[in-house]
């Protein structure tokens, strides 16, 4: 079992961490490798380029917040991945710093499970090339500094869906649902449901609402402007700046992430730590214990 370790640099803890991740597999011989720019800046080998780590390694290592595991998960392909949280929300990483050793210890038993999450693909063509981008969260189209409002035209299956006056378009997947498609007033979605989520950015109608729509369907977007150059983003990394009624197309991709599961919490859980869900019930109130004192 060889391991592929990816660490955000920008956080101080998250690199003490890896001194200790690797201290710890060196001890027990379990080989592993950093990403390159991980090892510059920890002093560490071994390393290799990340786009080679999916061919050298059996799994990946996340360390730092779900920004850091989408770009892992990126590159990971269908190699299981370890998220590690080193960050903030923390929504998509399954493990605290204090779980890593163990979640490690059950990838190499094998007792580990899965979650199999699926991802979105967008098509565009330019440069006289069809290039296709994947996004584990979410693809969004928006008008960056067009000084306007545009209107952006979606299709679903060669059907026109509807013309939408907004500043963006987010194309979300289960798991994106709890990210910038939720802040935008997108519903939070079961992970595994075999959906995908449409939803306007700060719409200029009364009447728009995000739709819920099958992971079966091909979705077309375009944007209807007079000039104007607009941003397209797979999991907030800008793919291309797309030109008025320039096409690109979305549908789910055939790569699959596959994230190893924490058993120790729930969805449940999850939506009440990391959303505060139900704080408001409990706000000011003491425990009953108090009572009695």
């Amino acid at each position: 079992m060889k391991f592929a370790i990816v660490v955000n640099v920008l956080r101080e803890n998250a690199l003490v961490l890896a001194r200790q991740l690797a201290a710890w597999l060196a001890v027990r011989q379990i080989e592993y490798v950093f990403e390159a720019l991980s090892a510059e800046k920890l002093h560490l080998e071994p390393s290799a380029p990340i786009e080679e780590l999916s061919t050298q390694c059996d799994a990946f290592i996340s360390l730092g917040g779900d920004g850091t595991l989408l770009f892992t998960s990126h590159y990971a392909v269908t190699k299981p991945v370890i998220g590690v949280n080193v960050g903030f929300l923390g929504f998509l990483t399954e493990f605290t710093q204090a779980e890593m050793f163990s979640a490690i210890e059950q990838v190499v038993n094998g007792t580990n499970t899965i979650h199999t999450r699926s991802q979105l693909e967008a098509t565009v063509f330019f440069d006289n090339e069809v290039h296709q981008f994947r996004a584990l969260n979410d693809v969004v189209i928006e008008k960056g500094a067009y000084p306007r409002i545009p209107t952006f035209i979606i299709k679903l299956d060669g059907e026109l869906l509807s013309s939408y006056r907004a500043d963006g378009i987010i194309i979300a997947t289960s798991t994106g649902s709890t990210a910038y498609s939720m802040s935008a007033g997108g519903p939070i979605i079961a992970p595994k449901s075999s959906v995908f989520v449409i939803t306007p950015i700060c719409p200029h109608m009364l009447t728009v609402r995000p739709i819920v729509i099958s992971d079966e369907k091909i979705i077309e977007v375009s944007v209807d402007a007079p000039d104007g150059l607009f941003p397209m983003n797979c999991d907030g990394n800008l793919k291309k700046m797309l030109n008025p009624q320039e096409s690109i197309t979305v549908k789910k991709s055939s790569v699959l992430i596959n994230l190893v599961a924490n058993e120790s919490r729930s969805y449940s859980e999850i939506l009440r730590s990391k959303l505060l869900w139900g704080r408001e019930h409990n706000f000011g109130q003491q425990p009953a214990d108090h009572l009695y004192e």
